[in-house]
């Protein structure tokens, strides 16, 4: 195996059945269908995460601002949140979310200002900047998704959409309040 573009030696990381029969040997209690789908979903997960990143650089932001691109406009037209929202719903401390705001204000993503009705409040809108920057990140992430799922019919992506859904369910089901983001 050679090098990679960086002069470091691959590692080999195991086929799915490989690594699960590694985990029967060491935990004879495992459920190998279980482990199956949770590991392909982890997996699916981290080099999503991985493709993501690439896209969201080739942008000049991070996947971290595109969380906070992503937040404002879900929250909807004006497209303005407080900090102390998005802290919240990005699972972040208000000072990881300030060092962010601070860093998205000065490359022209985001404006935080006084909120006029009230002078104690601050308000982080999303600017023309960061707009534009969430739509090329949708325009680049639409292709790579259709990319993905492209050997699914319809059908098979409506039927996997449905049960994703249905274990997205159960997990918020079982976390607190707290513990849901994105």
């Amino acid at each position: 195996m050679g090098d990679t573009p960086d002069g470091t030696t691959p590692v080999h990381e195991p086929s799915l059945d490989e690594q699960i029969a590694v985990y029967q040997r060491e935990f004879q209690d495992l459920d190998p269908q279980v482990e199956k789908v949770v590991s392909a979903l982890s997996r699916l997960h981290r080099r999503m995460n991985v493709a993501y990143g690439r896209q969201t650089a080739a942008l000049g932001i991070s996947n971290a601002e595109w969380e906070v691109l992503k937040a404002l406009v879900i929250h909807g037209s004006p497209y303005r949140m407080g900090p102390s929202e998005l802290a919240k719903q990005l699972g972040l401390t208000p000072a990881a979310m300030t060092h962010r705001i601070d860093r998205m204000t000065a490359e022209g993503l985001v404006t935080r200002e006084r909120d006029e009705s009230n002078r104690v409040r601050v308000i982080v809108e999303l600017t023309d900047e960061g707009r534009s920057k969430w739509l090329d990140a949708m325009r680049a992430a639409t292709v790579f998704e259709e990319d993905l799922l492209q050997d699914l019919s319809t059908a098979e992506r409506g039927v996997l959409g449905d049960m994703l859904t249905r274990l997205l369910d159960r997990v918020e089901d079982l976390q607190s309040p707290a513990d849901h983001r994105g």
